[in-house]
């Protein structure tokens, strides 16, 4: 009896050892491959676009836009599904984009969010969530996941989750069998504001009625905190699951979760308003909630383990250990480099891109005191790659 206690001892504890979440080198050297570059690019493009309403002509072309993103990436037709929708009297697209898993082809990890805004171009609200499913969708394209991915960007979201509701009763329930769906992780207002810290993001916790589906949500949703804090530099906090894109999954009994800004959430001054703009907004938090997305849809959808060769990422290691001090700062910033052998040049633009300094000599003490007091960009570039952080001059 005692030597099958000990058998079963063992045999849990190599259960549990074997299914514990451990930092994982590729995964995040993957999460290292987020641009800020391209999120800052992302951002300005859908904020161009202006207001999205659900059914007028700049729906469409934010649509079209975010398509042919995918179409830049190297995704093909094959991967395209357009599912047009007529719900309370507006009518729309949603676009799914699927990568095929090597293991289990039938079951889908789906990364979401919506695209749509009302009385602004909805930059944080949500062209944070969009830019950030973009950049998973880049980074991972040709990395093998055991599961399917499913990018999936739903419109009519803010006049009552109409897309994604159409989406769950007539492709998940509508599907025979009925769709296979592992987790959905959701990306909505995750661009903080431009005068806070942005340190932590919450992560959403599924506590409403079926409650059939809410133990398996604790679990995931604790998954979802460790990729963060395992990929990213952001801290957690939790939260209920937000009036988002993943309600109908969870009403349909899907195990869902998501990120929600820490800073702003329910309120946030600028979202629904003319003001929700990228001046407004913290791109530099964006990228670091990017970060723990790659991490963290690895992770869900069991992507490979194999790392990247070393050429590939010895840079972005440099640049990832980059610092400007001292942040806030009042008339000179310094840049703290830890590899001083090699050429990099530092820039400063301001929240709108105008670029303010440039410095092409190597300098690692700047002179900011003729700059006004505000929230600044600083970016250093090396051997063609870049790192951006916020500056914050008092």
């Amino acid at each position: 009896m005692i030597k099958k206690s000990i058998r079963l001892f063992i045999f849990l504890t190599l259960v549990q050892l074997t299914n514990a979440q451990t930092f994982i080198q590729a995964y995040q050297d993957r999460a290292n491959k987020v641009s800020q570059s391209n999120v800052n690019t992302y951002l300005q493009e859908f904020e161009a676009l202006g207001v999205k309403r659900t059914g007028t002509a700049q729906n469409t072309n934010a649509f079209n836009w975010i398509k042919n993103k995918y179409t830049s990436f190297g995704y093909t037709t094959a991967n395209f599904q357009e599912q047009s929708w007529t719900s309370n009297g507006y009518t729309s697209k949603n676009l799914i984009v699927t990568k095929t898993g090597t293991l289990y082809p039938n079951k889908f990890v789906i990364v979401c969010g919506h695209f749509d805004s009302i009385n602004g171009p909805g930059t944080n609200d949500n062209g944070s969530g969009t830019s950030i499913i973009l950049e998973l969708a880049r980074i991972l394209k040709d990395i093998p996941t055991d599961y399917s991915i499913k990018f999936i960007h739903f419109s009519g979201e803010e006049q009552g989750l109409l897309g994604s509701s159409r989406y769950v009763s007539q492709i998940v329930n509508g599907t025979s069998p009925k769709m296979d769906i592992k987790v959905v992780v959701n990306l909505d207002q995750v661009g903080g504001l431009a005068t806070k810290a942005n340190t932590k993001i919450y992560c959403d916790k599924d506590q409403s009625s079926p409650t059939s589906n809410n133990a398996a949500a604790a679990l995931v949703v604790q998954e979802l905190a460790n990729c963060t804090t395992l990929y990213s530099p952001l801290g957690v906090d939790f939260d209920p699951a937000e009036s988002t894109d993943y309600v109908p999954f969870q009403q349909n009994g899907e195990i869902i979760t998501g990120f929600w800004e820490y800073e702003g959430g329910y309120n946030n001054p600028y979202v629904h308003t003319a003001n929700d703009l990228y001046v407004n907004m913290d791109p530099v938090y964006v990228y670091n909630v990017g970060k723990a997305a790659v991490g963290a849809i690895q992770h869900f959808a069991v992507a490979s383990t194999t790392t990247l060769a070393v050429e590939d990422i010895s840079t972005s290691k440099v640049l990832e250990s980059v610092e400007f001090y001292p942040n806030p700062a009042n008339n000179i910033l310094n840049l703290k480099i830890s590899d001083t052998s090699k050429v990099f040049t530092f820039e400063m633009t301001d929240m709108s891109g105008s670029q303010i300094l440039i410095n092409k000599e190597n300098i690692s003490r700047i002179d900011i005191s003729h700059l006004k007091p505000g929230v600044y960009l600083g970016t250093i570039a090396m051997d063609n790659e870049k790192t951006t952080r916020k500056i914050i001059i008092e």
